[in-house]
């Protein structure tokens, strides 16, 4: 007997191909069989039955953008919404934008500058990628953790002046780092030459630090140099590191900023997808016309609007706009950037044209780029998954309901070799026999996010029920099991 059937779902397996209704088995924490919902052979029984009613059954959706780093390895509180788990997300990809938690221990007392400091300074306690992977095995996660070692923190850990180029000896040590932690289980490497403290690195110094990645068959994620002006170049120095490391690249979130560049997409997307033709190429966004990040304040005039998530200067400033500050002080928006630094912005600078034709293309992936430390965070990281099903997909037709789940969950798992089993870990990203049964029952109708930036915090509607490993996780939108998560090691 199984242990869990769901009966009668609308099951996305995730490919892209249409959806069907059928019945899907799991057993083991593995989806074992899936039969059509007219076949006389179909599972009759099975320990726990859940009754679908032709919701749909998609793979547990994949955030390839996250800076989870530290949520994780906090304690989900029971009865409670989750900002991943109640939108679907059942596996995380942590490190993000040269940011990791490891191998950076900053219990010496060491300086963190921005924008490390968008992670929880006392989570800084990992020497090694092996003593976060072990934290979060001896204390499973809320969902699975597949983490990415972050050039910024190496720089931090090596180099004592970061406004200089790291010497050949600090890049050498850097690419040292890489290779363990590749071997301890990392899947790559992520860069955030955009940051005060990773901008001094030359084109290459990445290349350097990142060729551990080629040969382990780790993956290299950037953040490019620049989203605005400067947008082509960036993106023409992320092939070329793509290129010297010989690892497969992802542009990290990617964007154009600044109403001089709306419209810039087309032009973007087509380098995108000429360097596509010629490397391992492919860019993960998040469904906003707003950012969210440090507050840089020579780049406030790139926005039409400014909000603050938060400012050690003032604190009360959480919430709030920018640019009606600096009215009500008679300051300029820079100006009064200045006195609230360091502190955490939104950033309108975004057109929605762009966003929806960057989202839409073949090579995109979602992510939600959310940071959980801020006191009143951008809306993506509550709201990322059900906003591209019920917004973008059900309301808009941007795309079938079959395209964006694919873009949650096969392409994200094929691209970052999720999709690969290991004697101690199954595929995932399908629902396909033999695969992890980490799923999400959803109401196709309902599905939508509910959070906004005056309310980031809302849980989304229309999510059922979450699935790791056939364990249910969460519950209409509530978690029940805050340690059906497991660190997703690359290597072992």
């Amino acid at each position: 007997m199984h242990d869990l059937l769901f009966r009668g779902a609308r099951v996305i397996d995730g490919s892209g191909s249409p959806s069907r209704l059928a019945d899907v088995a799991v057993e083991g924490g593995l989806i074992v069989d899936i039969r059509e919902a007219s076949d006389p052979g179909r599972p009759a029984a099975a320990r726990q039955v859940v009754a679908c009613d032709g919701r749909v059954l998609a793979p547990g959706f994949i955030d390839v953008h996250t800076h989870d780093d530290a949520l994780m390895l906090a304690r989900a509180p029971l009865d409670q919404a989750h900002p991943k788990l109640s939108q679907g997300v059942t596996t995380v990809v942590t490190g993000n934008c040269g940011l990791s938690l490891a191998p950076l221990d900053a219990g010496d007392g060491r300086d963190l500058p921005a924008p490390l400091n968008l992670l929880e300074r006392e989570a800084f306690r990992f020497a090694s990628m092996a003593a976060y992977l072990n934290a979060l095995a001896a204390q499973p996660p809320v969902c699975n953790v597949a983490a990415l070692l972050g050039h910024t923190s190496l720089r931090v850990k090596h180099l004592p002046d970061l406004e200089r180029e790291a010497t050949d000896a600090q890049a050498e040590a850097m690419a040292s780092d890489v290779g363990a932690a590749l071997r301890q289980g990392a899947w790559g490497l992520s860069t955030g030459v955009f940051y005060p403290p990773a901008r001094a690195a030359t084109t290459q110094e990445l290349i350097a630090v990142a060729r551990p990645l080629g040969p382990a068959g780790g993956l290299l994620t950037m953040h490019i140099r620049d989203d605005a002006a400067h947008i082509e170049a960036a993106l023409e120095e992320a092939f070329e590191v793509g290129r010297g490391s010989n690892a497969p690249l992802v542009i990290s979130h990617h964007k154009v900023s600044g109403q001089a560049n709306h419209g810039r997409s087309t032009r973007t997307l087509a380098l995108i997808e000429a360097a596509s033709l010629q490397q391992d190429v492919c860019l993960d966004c998040y469904p906003y016309d707003a950012g969210s990040t440090m507050l840089i304040p020579d780049r406030v005039h790139l926005s039409r609007e400014v909000l603050v998530t938060w400012s050690s200067a003032e604190p009360a400033a959480a919430g709030r706009s920018l640019f009606q500050m600096a009215k009500e002080r008679g300051l300029t928006p820079q100006a009064m950037a200045e006195q609230l630094v360091p502190a955490g912005v939104v950033t309108f600078s975004m057109d929605e044209a762009d966003v929806r034709r960057i989202m839409s293309h073949p090579l995109a992936m979602i992510g939600s780029d959310g940071l959980p430390g801020d006191p009143h965070p951008h809306p993506r990281l509550w709201g990322s998954f059900p906003r591209v099903l019920g917004r973008y997909a059900r309301h808009h037709g941007l795309f079938p309901l079959e395209t964006a789940v694919r873009k949650m969950t096969a392409w994200p798992a094929a691209r970052f070799g999720l999709d690969r089993a290991t004697p101690q870990r199954a595929a995932r990203g399908r629902i396909q026999p033999g695969w992890a049964a980490d799923l999400v029952l959803f109401d196709a109708d309902r599905v939508l996010d509910r959070a906004d930036y005056a309310t980031p915090s809302q849980p989304s509607s229309g999510i059922d029920a979450v699935y790791l490993a056939g364990v249910l996780a969460a519950e209409r939108g509530l978690t029940v099991n805050a340690h059906a998560g497991r660190a997703l090691r690359r290597v072992g």
